[in-house]
């Protein structure tokens, strides 16, 4: 009366003197006992709670046992059925067992039956409960094994990639092939260089006397013999042998460390008093722990290359007798060597990470860097507190930035002076000898009758005289603009310039019959500057290109505007300069290796260009084709009023 229910059972039969006997026989038994005289009161029950076993009827109201049995055991199919027949019918046995009835009871109903029936279904169930339960527990047994040696890989190959300090590293690969092994002992050995034998770099529960003096050969030995194979050994735990370690082992597992083909190490464990044998798994782990070692031994050596490499070049861009700094793509100081402080003033001063725009805003150098980026300006030169002068270059780096370095052409530039002020002495002093002699040869006609001979002698000298001036006037005035005379500069609209040289020139173009083509934009900005040396420059750069154009041939005149820049260019179609000459085009008295002696000029048209050029700020280059013409193009900065 007073027992708690240890199970409950459901009884669902339509049959009322059935259900009377089934409650009194399981209830005095201990049982719980829930009566439902049709499914949908059955339904309803498993819904709420759901019972231990279920006493089926033969037939219901609304369906047959059987079908309500398969809708049971379709959502529960861990639960027993007892069906209740009343006749002993062969067929429905067979049809009650393949659906997965739990047991048969025919009518008239004995009390020990009900309760052996019952009884012996629960018993079947409880003990398939607890065979899924031990079979759950030795597979959650070998899945935390395996989650364990997840987590012990992933936390080595986390601290691979995070540390370079490969002591370290090594350590927790062997302390790690111990622990996921059950090992008693682990040892990482390497080849020594010198000697050839192996050495302990790592090892777990080893004497630290014993690490220190380890030495093992690499012939006749296990851990030799996987060096030279490449391949795994594993020793039977049954036959201990005696290695050259001079101890006895009961099992043992070597695993090669190889990279790029090469093996240079042997990553093993050993049990020593513990008799537990060492598995294939055992040795698949050392083989992945293996690769981790292997890495970290690379990731080390390339590290220490690097280094070595980084320090190589910081060493030479240190003691470069040259200016170097370099910035990153937000202008902050990635390298300064000392020679670049030294100039500036900076020295003894932390400059890395420092913004470059910091340090050196208001020289000429930060104005320089900043119109890099503006007008892609690579290279000009700078005179800094002391008077020095040095010329520099940008270089843009990918990825990294900008690198400057600064060349001191202070005494070359002191040279160049000294040359040209000899130059122009000279040519001053050239200038009146000229005009003597010019004066007096235009008088000899005068004295007396001359024959042809003397006449063509005469004027032969007359145009050697012109030539000799000419030069010495060229040469007077290149000195005069690299001495910076004449600075005056004013607004000029450049176009206007252009069409007065254009004017000038249309006579000999007409006489070569050549063609010329204008292509100058309307509305040119103002540029600040010399109006004669303006003229100077397009004045020399059209007669070069009508002197070597022949005759018939095109020259071509464009101005415009590009990249907040006014450009103008000069195009012909004669005879173009060699690529060999190009780079010299420039340079004083030097003139293409294809032109005649026939041809007339000093050598000194371009410099002068190329000196008013860069006295005005902005900067002039020439791209030629042999045989098909020349472009020479100017870039002027626009004036800021």
């Amino acid at each position: 009366m007073g027992t708690q229910p240890k199970e409950t059972i459901l009884v669902v039969i339509s049959d009322p003197q059935i259900n009377f006997l089934l409650e009194r026989v399981l209830k005095s038994a201990g049982y719980y006992v829930t009566i439902c005289p049709d499914s949908a009161a059955a339904q309803r029950e498993l819904v709420n709670g759901g019972p231990t076993l279920i006493l089926l009827g033969e037939n219901l109201t609304d369906m047959t046992g059987l079908d309500f049995a398969a809708s049971v055991l379709r959502q529960n199919p861990a639960l027993p059925i007892v069906l209740i027949v009343s006749i002993d019918n062969p067929e429905l046995l067979k049809a009650a067992l393949r659906l997965g009835i739990s047991d048969y009871l025919c009518l008239p109903l004995k009390a020990d039956e009900i309760l052996i029936s019952v009884q012996n279904s629960l018993t079947k169930v409880k003990m398939h409960k607890e065979w899924v339960l031990l079979e759950a527990k030795r597979a959650s047994v070998g899945l935390h094994q395996r989650l364990d040696e997840i987590d012990a890989l992933t936390r080595l190959g986390h601290a691979v990639t995070s540390s370079l300090d490969l002591d370290c590293v090594l350590t927790a690969v062997v302390e790690a092939a111990v622990e996921l092994t059950g090992a008693e002992e682990g040892s990482l050995l390497l080849v020594d260089a010198s000697s050839g034998e192996l050495y302990m770099r790592a090892a777990r529960n080893f004497q630290e006397e014993f690490v220190r003096k380890f030495r093992l050969p690499i012939q006749d030995t296990l851990a030799g013999a996987v060096l030279r194979t490449g391949q795994p050994v594993i020793l039977d735990e049954k036959t201990p042998q005696k290695i050259k370690t001079a101890y006895l082992v009961h099992s043992l597992a070597y695993v090669p460390l190889q990279s790029h083909g090469r093996v240079f190490g042997v990553l093993g464990v050993d049990n020593r008093l513990n008799r537990t044998p060492l598995r294939e798994s055992d040795l698949k782990l050392l083989l992945a722990l293996a690769e981790y070692a292997v890495i970290a031994i690379d990731n080390a050596a390339l590290y220490e290359k690097i280094s070595h490499e980084n320090n190589k070049l910081d060493t030479i861009l240190t003691h470069i007798q040259d200016g170097v700094i370099v910035i990153d793509r937000e202008r902050q100081i990635v390298f300064i060597n000392k020679i670049a402080q030294a100039a500036f003033g900076l020295m003894d001063q932390k400059l890395i990470g420092h913004l470059f725009d910091d340090i050196f805003s208001g020289n000429e150098l930060y104005e320089l860097v900043t119109a890099s980026h503006k007008n892609q300006v690579d290279r000009s030169e700078i005179t800094i507190g002391d008077g020095r002068i040095f010329d520099i270059l940008l270089t843009s780096i990918p990825d990294v930035g900008l690198a400057i370095t600064m060349n001191d052409i202070t005494n070359l530039k002191r040279l160049d002076r000294l040359k040209s002020e000899f130059v122009s002495t000279v040519s001053h002093d050239l200038r009146s000898p000229l005009t003597a002699i010019l004066g007096y040869v235009e008088l000899l006609d005068r004295v007396g009758t001359l024959n042809e001979k003397q006449r063509d002698f005469i004027q032969r000298v007359q145009v050697s005289v012109h030539n000799i001036t000419s030069l010495v006037d060229d040469l007077l005035n290149l000195g005069r603009i690299e001495a910076g005379f004449d600075t005056r500069r004013e607004t000029v609209q450049i176009d206007q310039v252009m069409r007065l040289s254009i004017e000038s020139f249309q006579k000999q173009i007409g006489d070569r019959h050549q063609h010329l083509s204008i292509d100058i934009s309307e509305s040119l900005p103002m540029v600040l500057a010399n109006p004669m040396q303006m003229r100077q420059v397009i004045d020399n750069l059209l007669d070069n290109a009508l002197k070597y154009t022949p005759d018939g041939g095109i020259i071509t005149i464009r101005a415009g505007v590009k990249q907040n820049q006014l450009i103008f260019q000069i195009i012909d179609t004669g005879i173009g300069i060699p690529s060999i000459d190009l780079p010299y085009i420039f340079d004083k008295f030097y003139r293409a290796s294809n032109l005649g002696n026939a041809d007339a000029g000093s050598g000194l048209g371009l410099s002068i260009v190329k000196s008013i050029i860069e006295n005005h700020h902005g900067r002039i280059w020439v791209d030629s084709n042999l045989g098909q013409g020349s472009t020479f193009s100017v870039v002027l900065p626009f004036s800021e009023s």
